[in-house]
């Protein structure tokens, strides 16, 4: 009984004297209300002329001017969340100039720290809008703005000037900069830097970056060496010591080298025919424990089969089925092309039906290599049923199809068949190179068949195809009793084609 006299007077007193330190209607919640009601009168602004009173407003965008109505109504002030929305429309409508009024108000007026965010959501804004010294100045103004800049808005600003090689010209001003703005670099900035210089093939700066981070204590990511590496592999001018001495120094450094390094290594040693070298990065791969794909063994053996080393083609082509990997159709073609080299063409014909068995399907180079070592071996007539073979498969002939067999064709004398084949490739639209023409048009001027070399001109002629020099020779050099000039037709035809804009061979 005595505790609950002395509550009751207790509770007495507080209703008697108790001040409250805030007033209700100033509460946080109430607060984030009006804010939010202040937002939603904004828009619908928006959507509605200026008054009279935001018009007279001198030097005042219409839509700050709305913005700061809309919030005096509500006696509350606007957050950094609706400036924010405030650039983003006008930055959308393309008004720029407004965006420095906000700009200049924010720095100006309000008294909040604005957050980092906008900025560089500006800077990149400024950017795709082809108006980078207005990133680059706003990247300076930032500390005006109540705001402590960070790797983040320098990496914003480092991002944008890095993809325009004008604009990277200005990057170590704005690094010095950013030291006396007290931003310290990281290991995303590095990144960025190397990631560009790799691009515009300034790979030496690239490693001299990578050596900074090493020796200021950075931790350099797999990513950062494998984008160096594969720039590395891109260097027509790097001899093949040096590339293996790099591959060295990035192991000694703890990279680990996966499956897409190996490949870029190889395929830069066989493009620089260090095929030896390759077989040795082949091993090395095994050696960690990595399994070579089948794209590293064609790459291999392509190099070796160029160096004319069939022994260990075979070799190769006999260790990649042992591993149990499965030839794809750029293996196939280059291995037919290796038995191609050594005379064996029934033998890469054969490698067809091996090719169909394992599911892989031979395509137009696989049957244009065959095609070109028949014509090499005077094969026409199994020339003749390999295309046959092409037709009834489906597989269509490209130009250098109907290339290889004019060639062979009016090589062997085959004129007419030839002349055939040529009138077919024209109605296919694959014809544009006065090459193709030549052999058989000079043929068919030599046996005195100058008239069919005249409809085949015309031909040409229609298809927009330029003659070569010895076409005219050959025609000039015909007898003149073959040539119908009561006709008309070569004076006829010279007209056409030199009054014509005609495809020059390329």
């Amino acid at each position: 009984m005595v505790r609950s006299s002395a509550l009751k007077r207790a509770n007495l007193h507080l209703r008697k004297h108790r001040k409250w330190p805030l007033s209700p209607y100033k509460a946080k919640w109430h607060q984030t209300l009006d804010q939010q009601q202040a937002k939603e009168n904004f828009k619908q602004s928006l959507t509605t002329p200026p008054t009279k009173q935001q018009q007279q407003i001198p030097k005042q965008p219409p839509i700050l001017s709305s913005l700061l109505h809309s919030f005096s109504i509500y006696n509350c002030e606007p957050p950094p969340e609706a400036y924010h929305f405030v650039i983003k429309t006008l930055a959308e409508n393309s008004q720029f100039c407004d965006i420095s009024s906000v700009l200049d108000h924010i720095e100006k007026r309000e008294n909040f720290e604005t957050p980092e965010f906008i900025f560089i959501d500006l800077i990149k804004t400024y950017a795709d809008a082809h108006r980078i010294q207005d990133s680059v100045n706003l990247f300076y103004k930032i500390p005006k703005f109540r705001c402590v800049p960070s790797v983040y808005s320098l990496n914003a600003l480092l991002s944008v000037l890095c993809r325009k090689k004008e604009w990277v010209k200005m990057v170590p001003q704005i690094l010095l900069k950013s030291q006396l703005m007290n931003i310290r670099i990281e290991e995303s900035s590095f990144r960025i830097l190397i990631s560009t210089l790799c691009r515009i093939n300034r790979v030496g700066f690239a490693i001299e970056i990578l050596n900074c981070m090493i020796n200021d204590g950075f931790c350099v990511d797999g990513k950062t060496c494998s984008l160096i590496l594969s720039s590395v592999c891109e260097q027509r001018d790097l001899s093949s010591d040096e590339l293996l001495g790099f591959v060295q120094e990035m192991k000694k450094l703890g990279f680990c080298f996966g499956m897409v390094n190996y490949t870029n290594v190889i395929r830069s040693l066989v493009k620089k025919e260090k095929v030896f070298d390759a077989l040795g990065i082949l091993n090395q791969m095994k050696s960690d424990g990595i399994k070579p794909d089948i794209v590293c063994y064609t790459m291999v053996l392509n190099g070796v089969i160029v160096q004319k080393d069939y022994v260990k083609a075979e070799e190769l082509f006999d260790e990649l089925l042992v591993l149990g990997l499965v030839p794809d159709v750029y293996t196939y073609n280059v291995y037919i092309n290796g038995l191609c080299k050594q005379n064996k063409v029934e033998a890469g014909i054969k490698m067809i039906a091996c090719m169909e068995e394992l599911g892989s399907k031979p395509d137009v180079i696989t049957y244009n290599t065959l095609l070109q070592a028949l014509c090499k071996v005077g094969e026409i007539n199994r020339l003749r049923e390999l295309v046959k073979e092409m037709k009834w498969k489906g597989i269509v002939l490209n130009l250098q199809t109907y290339s290889i067999m004019i060639d062979g064709l009016a090589s062997k004398g085959d004129i007419i068949e030839a002349c055939g084949l040529l009138e077919e490739a024209l109605n296919k639209g694959l014809c544009t190179q006065s090459s193709m023409f030549d052999e058989t048009i000079c043929g068919l001027c030599q046996r005195g068949l100058v008239r069919k070399a005249l409809e085949l001109l015309e031909q040409m002629a229609d298809k927009d195809v330029s003659p070569g020099a010895r076409v005219w020779e050959a025609l000039l050099l015909s007898s003149v009793s073959k040539l119908d000039f009561v006709n008309t037709s070569f004076i006829r035809l010279v007209d056409q084609i030199l009054y014509t804009p005609c495809k020059m061979e390329g």
